[in-house]
């Protein structure tokens, strides 16, 4: 599902979006608390900044704020084998198709064609799965046990592939956010990580109001960009459910003039895709909604986010939000003041620039 891009944005060229990220910035593990990170806040209408500390979220949200979270639950997704010359080859478990089928992406020396057979580690079990079809990035694979056993038994925490280490069982339980319940996806809604119980208690008990939704997060997340166009890219769908509850919930909150905060990036696609006809509504199905600059946004009024990958699509939606000049001051600033960046990395919370909201943004 494209944007609507209004007159002046008829061509977004990809090079808008990238910025020059130290190596040494990328955090390879997660903080010994979850609220330990730092947090940067943009006003996205004045470019202002302050460096904060994840706990002031205490102070940058208001009572009566609806906090919107997104409780998909990552799955251990990530499984090794081999082909028959002995090759090695790697697995990322995309999506269950049916209980033995399941599109995935495959890492090996070379492009697997349809038929190859693939064996996969499982202790004394043997388990072997045949490469049926690909598509695009994606390949369409089946296995000769049903496939949640084999990632419940075998999978891997499916860390992104910047983090430049095997997972460990720390990761089992940071690469999760303490309200996940829904299993699906293979990646982490990051921006959620922050957020231990003792936070969001305290948050609830100063009368910000919190509610949930479901988006789960694909590895098309991780996959760059092939056009320099940015209209040209389309996303590759994640499922997505937007509840009635949450819908009304978002409907008295306006009613009361609290503020709609999204944690994360998924939350606000999830949203945006529910509020696609202008009007916020009930959703259950895939988006391939795909936010850029040009966007007008209908539902949320700030977001809390992880800094983002140059020239992808979730960098493209921030800016967005807050405005491309603001965004890439703040990582800037941020790449100055040593950030930690990505999944385990420090914060950010955003507010709109003048130019992102539509016109009914406070009436839906």
């Amino acid at each position: 599902m494209p944007s609507k891009i209004p007159r002046g944005y008829e061509h977004v060229d990809v090079s808008q979006f990238q910025y020059q990220l130290p190596e040494k910035l990328i955090a390879q593990f997660p903080l010994e608390r979850r609220t330990d990170c730092r947090l940067l806040s943009l006003n996205g209408a004045s470019g202002d900044m302050a460096d904060l500390k994840f706990m002031d979220i205490l102070g940058l949200l208001k009572r009566d704020d609806l906090l919107v979270l997104n409780d998909t639950r990552v799955v251990p997704a990530r499984l090794y084998g081999h082909k028959q010359s002995g090759g090695r080859i790697e697995l990322l478990v995309e999506r269950v198709i049916d209980p033995l089928s399941a599109l995935t992406q495959i890492r090996a020396n070379k492009a697997l064609k349809p038929g190859s057979l693939i064996h996969l580690q499982s202790g004394a079990e043997a388990v072997e799965a045949v490469v049926k079809q690909r598509t695009g990035g994606f390949y369409m694979v089946r296995f000769s046990a049903p496939v949640t056993e084999i990632m419940q038994r075998e999978g891997h925490v499916p860390l992104p592939p910047y983090i430049k280490r095997h997972d460990t069982s720390v990761d089992a339980e940071r690469y999760q956010t303490v309200y996940a319940r829904c299993s699906g996806a293979v990646a982490a809604p990051t921006a959620g990580l922050h957020f231990d119980r003792a936070l969001l208690k305290r948050l609830r008990a100063q009368g910000v109001d919190t509610a949930f939704l479901t988006l789960h997060v694909g590895a098309g997340s991780f996959q760059p960009l092939r056009v320099n166009d940015v209209r040209q890219h389309r996303m590759h769908p994640e499922w997505v459910e937007v509840p009635t509850l949450l819908c009304e919930r978002i409907t008295r909150a306006r009613a009361r003039g609290a503020r709609v905060v999204a944690v994360g990036t998924t939350v606000v696609r999830a949203l945006e895709t529910a509020a696609a006809s202008g009007e916020l509504r009930p959703f259950a199905g895939d988006s391939r909604l795909f936010i850029y600059p040009g966007f007008r946004f209908h539902v949320i009024d700030a977001m809390i986010t992880n800094f983002h990958l140059p020239g992808s699509t979730l960098l493209m939606l921030v800016c967005a939000f807050s405005g491309t000049s603001h965004i890439l001051a703040a990582y800037a600033h941020a790449i100055e003041r040593r950030y930690r960046f990505y999944s385990y990395g420090d914060a950010m919370f955003l507010t709109p620039c003048a130019s992102s909201l539509a016109d009914s943004a406070h009436e839906v």
